[in-house]
């Protein structure tokens, strides 16, 4: 039975990791976010784990194998994009090329927030402790960073096209969610072929995910916005 007291320590266990590595990734913004659009977007992603939870049930019913992946992979990061699309893309403070970033992360990081409190409540309430912390563990160091990578994946396509026209912006947001969907795939392949075994080099591969990631956040700090005026005397 899930007691009041569980499903305090599973929300506390599931957003509070969480927060922490949102407070890392904060600081790459040299200009720093709205907070109450940060708060919104992370309460937004948090939404959106019970929407993904009935497609995600329907396909099981006609898909399986690889394919089952494939598309649960999908139909996470399509619901994370539209909801970061909807809550915050499209407003006035999405206003340099890092914003994009920030935002698909934020998004990942509530939805992982909400999805790691799914996993703890079952350990949590038969008395396993241990469980409870192997299983936040693995989760801080592994599936949450997967959903960063994988939706700041989404982010840096957003960002790398930010001052291109909307043609290009277009195809490089498709590439994005295809990567995406990718790493989100190959990640969640890897881990159930692997049988409890070398999944710390799956996590391996994700960390190094992450410090390429950490490498794109310096290199889209320095993107500058076009001087129009001058490239139309220039021609």
């Amino acid at each position: 039975m899930i007691t009041t007291q569980t499903l305090f320590f599973a929300l506390l266990g599931g957003i509070l990791p969480a927060l922490l590595w949102l407070w890392f990734w904060l600081k790459e913004d040299r200009h720093p976010e709205p907070r109450s659009l940060i708060f919104l977007t992370f309460v937004v992603g948090m939404i959106l784990v019970p929407l993904v939870i009935p497609p995600q049930k329907y396909v099981m019913g006609y898909l399986s194998g690889t394919t089952l992946i494939i598309v649960w992979a999908s139909i996470e990061e399509l619901i994370k994009y539209f909801g970061a699309h909807i809550t915050v893309l499209r407003r006035r403070a999405m206003n340099e090329p890092i914003d994009a970033m920030i935002y698909m992360i934020t998004i990942a990081l509530g939805f992982s927030a909400l999805e790691n409190t799914l996993f703890l409540l079952n350990p949590l309430a038969d008395g396993s402790i241990i469980e409870s912390i192997l299983t936040g563990n693995l989760r801080f160091f592994g599936a949450t960073l997967l959903h960063v990578l994988s939706s700041a994946t989404i982010g840096v396509a957003m960002a790398l096209s930010f001052y291109k026209s909307n043609r290009a912006k277009r195809h490089f947001l498709w590439i994005g969610i295809i990567l995406a969907i990718t790493l989100h795939a190959l990640f969640n392949l890897f881990i159930i072929n692997s049988n409890g075994d070398k999944i710390l080099f799956i996590f391996l591969g994700v960390w190094l995910g992450i410090l390429v990631l950490i490498l794109f956040f310096e290199k889209i700090k320095r993107i500058k916005k076009p001087n129009f005026r001058f490239i139309k005397r220039k021609r």
